[in-house]
């Protein structure tokens, strides 16, 4: 069980994120804004990142800031904007999926980031 910050512009999006990630045992917080989001970066350790890329007027980029600045996280970006949120400046994203996301895909990219396999000697 991991504790996962999720974060999307869209109530229902980040619901059926949030759905999802629970099912497979995860315990989510949920944010529909970037401001709220970094809050809980700032004062809650969590084991993975999801994020939209684009958040409103805002970006995807300002989370993934956060997650990586402060506690070096696995950040997902599950987004219509992949192509875009991969070319922006580092750092990277450990993983981008492109809306709408299939439940078993995003289970199982969140499940590897969280438990990479040892590398070969």
């Amino acid at each position: 069980m991991a504790k996962i910050l999720c974060v999307d512009d869209e109530p229902s999006a980040v619901a059926l994120k949030k759905t999802i990630l629970e099912r497979a045992g995860h315990v989510v917080t949920t944010s529909c804004t970037v401001s709220d989001a970094i809050s809980f970066l700032e004062k809650e350790t969590f084991d993975a990142v999801v994020t939209d890329w684009k958040l409103g007027e805002d970006s995807g980029r300002q989370i993934l800031l956060a997650a990586k600045g402060r506690q070096e996280v696995p950040v997902v970006v599950v987004s219509g904007y992949c192509t875009e949120a991969f070319r922006a400046a580092e750092p990277q994203a450990d993983m981008y999926l492109e809306k709408p996301v299939d439940p078993n895909e995003l289970v199982a990219i969140v499940g590897a980031l969280l438990h990479p396999l040892p590398q070969a000697g």
